[in-house]
């Protein structure tokens, strides 16, 4: 199916979704990923969720931001954490009502794309992957760096057959040899690694401005209606960043973490190695969510617009920003 009808159906879905119904006051349920290692996973192994809120949490994985997407808006989630900027700004400019609420983590080398080591193709040689079978987690960050990298090489993605696929489904497309290229993060990106190589580095796709960096988001009722929940909820997520970041408590935090993401230690230590996870006065400065972030939604719906992928971006994102339970969880 075409890239554009593909993310059509996805906009659309995500438009004709009801508004959210707030859950009830005892229980909360929170998206997050597995094979996605973070320092909240160690709160949330060890109950500091539940204590904190008073109420129990319930943890769901996902494979993909869309799908967090659509699982708040049919109200079977309140929180995602860790949520792609692009399906973010997808699901937003279909009309979706969802706030950004913190900067999860920043991170440029755990999310990219992988060219079969068969092909011999690299940066030089880029233009050859015309034509080519891609498989790609449509509306994710992903996607973005895929449609970025190949507008840098010049590469017509009218030309390739672009397969819309979880990370975890492309890798094993990719080892199977049914992919010329793969696009994903996390355990799978590692994966796809196996068999091919990507065709620039973290540092090279920031230079192009391509930011790469998750947040957690939720439905703007539920950030109205139970602000007090989610700054305790905010609370606990910073200060365990806080701990991991302090480096005093790696030996403590990382086996908990490994086994809630469903990862060897070793893995776990090499992914975090590359995430970085800043502090509440950082998330609330001009880089990040006093502006910073709310510029580069505007030109991650441009890129998504002109190729095609959705129909149009909001004037501007600024109303997809609200860190009000954020600076509320600075002063607990």
């Amino acid at each position: 199916m075409a890239l554009k009808s593909k993310l059509g159906g996805a906009v659309g879905l995500l438009a004709l979704m009801g508004a959210f119904q707030p859950a009830a006051a005892e229980e909360l349920t929170v998206a997050y990923f597995l094979e996605w290692p973070m320092p909240f996973q160690y709160a949330k192994a060890k109950g500091l969720y539940d204590e904190a809120l008073g109420m129990k949490v319930n943890w769901v994985s996902f494979d993909t931001g869309t799908a967090m997407s659509a699982a708040m808006a049919s109200g079977d989630v309140q929180i995602a954490v860790s949520q792609g900027v692009p399906p973010f700004v997808v699901a937003t400019s279909a009309g979706q009502d969802l706030q950004i609420v913190d900067v999860a983590v920043s991170y440029s080398e755990n999310d990219n794309c992988v060219v079969a080591e068969k092909l011999e193709i690299d940066k030089d040689s880029a233009s050859e992957l015309a034509g080519k079978k891609v498989g790609v987690p449509i509306g994710t960050a992903a996607h973005y760096g895929f449609l970025k990298q190949m507008e840098h090489f010049g590469v017509d993605i009218g030309t390739m057959d672009i397969v819309d696929m979880a990370p975890p489904d492309g890798a094993a497309a990719f080892a199977q040899g049914s992919l010329d290229m793969v696009c994903g993060w996390g355990g799978a990106l590692r994966r796809m690694k196996e068999h091919g190589n990507v065709l620039l580095t973290g540092a090279e796709k920031e230079e192009l401005g391509i930011l790469v960096f998750d947040v957690t988001s939720a439905p703007a009722d539920f950030i109205a209606e139970e602000s007090d929940t989610l700054s305790k909820f905010l609370k606990v997520t910073a200060d365990a960043n806080a701990m991991w970041n302090s480096g005093d408590n790696t030996a403590e935090m990382l086996p908990v973490i490994a086994k809630d993401a469903g990862m060897s230690e070793d893995d776990t230590s090499s992914t975090m190695a590359t995430f970085v996870f800043p502090s509440v006065e950082d998330q609330l400065s001009v880089k990040w969510l006093g502006g910073g972030s709310q510029e580069f939604m505007k030109g991650v719906a441009e890129v998504f617009v002109n190729a095609g992928s959705i129909p149009s971006a909001r004037d501007s994102y600024d109303g997809a920003v609200d860190t009000s339970a954020l600076g509320a969880a600075a002063n607990m």
